[in-house]
Parts: C-alpha cells; structure tokens; sequence
C-alpha cells in the first residue's frame, strides 16, 4: 500500500469499483450450493421428525446466509488497515467472548458443553468468532514485532501465551478440536513468519505432550480413542458413531446410491447433518462424488494460500499473514472433518467448512472469505498502471 492510500479516507475508497477474485468466489459458491444440496438431503428426516417441517435446517442455515452476506459485504468494504490498527481490541474481543461463555446462565450448554451464547434467536458458537478475532491479531503482531519473532524467544513467546490462555478457556468448555485447530493455525504462522526453528519446536513439543497428557487424563476422550483405534469392539456404544459413517461411505460405493438414498441418515448415524455429513455425501454420491467434493476443497485452500502468497511478493505482509492464517484454519478444519468421517481420526465436534450445519461457522466463514476479497481487491488496485505511476513519481 502506498502512503497515500493507507492515509486515504474511507468513504473516498469506496468510489474504487471492487475487484473481486472470480476463482475464489466462484469454488466458495460451488461448495456452499454441495453443501445445501446434502445438508437438505441429510436433515430431511430428523427436521420432520423434530419440528414436523422437513426442511427446517435448510430454511435456518438459509437465513445464516443471509446474515453472513450482510456481515461479509459491511468486511469487504472495510480496507486492511482498519483489521490492522484494531488487532488489540480484537484479542480482548475474543478473549472476552471465550471466558463469557463460561459464566453460568450466559453460556448456553448443548449435549454437555458449554460452547454457545444466545444472541436473538441464534447460538453463537464463541470459538468461531473468536478464532477470526486471534488470527487477525496475530497477523498484526507479525509485522509489528516481526524482528522480535525471528530473533527472540520471548518475541515467539508473548503470543502463544495468550493464545494458551484462550486454548485453556476452549478446553473448559471442553472444545478440544478448536483449541487444535487455534493453535496449529497460529504456529503455522508463526513459522511462515520465519520463528526460529529451535523455539517453534520446542513449543510444537510441549503442545503435543499436553495434548497427549489431556487425552490420558480424561476418561470421555481416552473413550473417543479407543472407539477410534478400534471402533467394532463396541459397535453398539462408544464406537457406534464411526461404525455407521463407515458403513455410510461403505454404501456408497463407486457413484452412491443417488441423491436422497441414503439409508444411514435415518436415525442410524447421529449428528448426520452437522459432523457427519460427508459421510452422507459419501454414501449418495459414492467415490466419485467425494473426490470431486474433496477437490474443490484443494482448488479453494490453493487459491488462498496463493493470495497470501501474492501478498507477500507485494510486500503486504499483514494481508499475507491474515490469508495464510484463514486458509490454514480452513484447511485444518476440512482434514479433520473428512479424517473424523473416514475413521482415520478420532471423533471431534468440528464442522465441514461451508457444507455442515452450523451457522455461527458458515457467518464467521463468510465474513473471513470477504475479508479474503478484500485482499485481492487491494492488491488488484495498487498493481493497476495508474497506482505504479504514482509510485514512481513518489
């Protein structure tokens, strides 16, 4: 960004027409128009059953659209700069919404855990929001202490400090997947960043051995992985999830058994439309189907991680921080979504980017995707011809 741009009013930005990246869209549109095909598919009997209107899940990730579209158009016309300059309020922002959801009558408990807050008619899922809000910061800490981080211990320590102290409040919840997903994103930023190699693994060490500790620890997740390493020794309780994604996908064979078919998505597979719903898409559109599925995940993270990428041969270090970030959490949250579907990682309660139902997940998504726009836009504006010349005269 040159210095006249970075100082220029906001309203005088918006009279520069949007430059959209139309590969971006256009995979985002054609995984979220998959993800209401079988999201339809796979909520059709359980909505019926619970509220009498069949499509009542399609109708409420529906409206979630609607306010992610709101959300997302107020993110892409808000310039990077204004993510730059409020990065410490968004990490009081998300810290604030992590340790909110563990007061008693704010926090609103589903199916033992204590991940939601009622916002209107609406469960905010706090982990998402809040996981925006951190990368963000971290992408701004990055530029600013940049030496401190290639140089220092303490300049890698002071943010995984307080990205500790928000994976401990994600663990009292419990949440044991986002705290994964937060913190692997935020050392891969790290390391893009260019920490040192010593200090990343040392820190990568002590988070796998407390992990590994946790896990020991506690007897529902030690269920999770024996059900995982062998879920047919107990079909019928602690590994009766992963059983029925597998014989889900099983059915589906080469080409599924068409759209709508699917017998595991009535009452046999649980959570069919949230956390198991490749598994549904894999028993009605078989191999062939889930290959497509998965390789416009690929074709989207490539995209992304290709825009951070341009950012930085721009010099945009921020820009490139944040969409290596997103695109890192996407690409986590994706492969672990598909590894808990095909029995190759144990259970974890995260959804599938953009396809599973969830709204808080596909708003905060949205928003995150426009913020994405947003970079492509800035640097489509500042590579045209008449900002170069500008920059050459200055």
């Amino acid at each position: 960004m040159t210095a006249q741009s970075a100082t220029m009013p906001f309203p005088a930005r918006l009279k520069t027409p949007l430059k959209l990246d139309p590969v971006l869209l256009s995979l985002t549109l054609g995984i979220m128009l998959s993800g209401f095909v079988i999201l339809t598919s796979a909520s059709i009997s359980i909505s019926d059953d619970e509220t009498g209107n069949p499509f009542f899940y399609l109708e409420r990730q529906l409206v979630a659209v609607l306010i992610g579209g709101v959300a997302g158009c107020v993110c892409l016309y808000l310039p990077m700069q204004f993510w730059r300059s409020v990065g410490p309020l968004l990490l009081l922002a998300g810290l604030v919404l992590l340790l909110l959801v563990l007061i008693p009558g704010i926090g609103h408990e589903v199916n033992g855990g204590r991940r939601w807050i009622r916002v209107g008619f609406i469960n905010l899922q706090v982990s998402e929001p809040a996981r925006l809000c951190f990368i963000l910061y971290l992408s701004g800490y990055l530029v600013r202490r940049s030496k401190d981080v290639r140089e220092r211990f303490t300049g890698f320590l002071k943010p995984m400090l307080v990205l500790s102290l928000a994976c401990a409040a994600l663990l009292a919840e419990p949440d044991f997947g986002a705290a994964v997903v937060l913190l692997a994103t935020a050392l891969t930023m790290l390391f893009v960043a260019g920490a040192r190699i010593r200090d990343f693994l040392l820190f990568f060490s002590a988070a796998v051995f407390a992990a590994a500790a946790l896990a020991l620890t506690s007897s529902y997740r030690m269920e999770r992985l024996t059900a995982f390493l062998d879920p047919w020794a107990d079909p019928y309780d602690s590994g009766f999830q992963l059983t029925q994604s597998l014989i889900a996908i099983g059915r589906g064979e080469w080409f599924g058994v068409g759209l709508g078919n699917s017998v595991q998505k009535l009452f046999y597979l649980p959570e069919a439309h949230t956390d198991f719903v490749f598994a549904v898409f894999a028993e009605e559109f078989g191999l062939a189907g889930s290959l497509l599925l998965i390789g416009l995940f690929l074709a989207f993270l490539w995209r992304i991680l290709d825009l951070g990428k341009r950012a930085a041969a721009a010099e945009r270090c921020f820009e490139s921080y944040v969409a290596i970030g997103i695109g890192t959490w996407l690409a986590l949250q994706a492969f672990i979504s598909f590894g808990v579907n095909m029995g190759l990682l144990p259970t974890k309660g995260l959804t599938l980017p953009l396809v599973s139902y969830g709204r808080s997940s596909l708003i905060v998504t949205m928003m995150a995707i426009a913020i994405l726009l947003r970079i492509h836009h800035e640097l489509t504006v500042d590579a045209s011809p008449v900002n170069r010349r500008r920059r050459r005269r200055s």
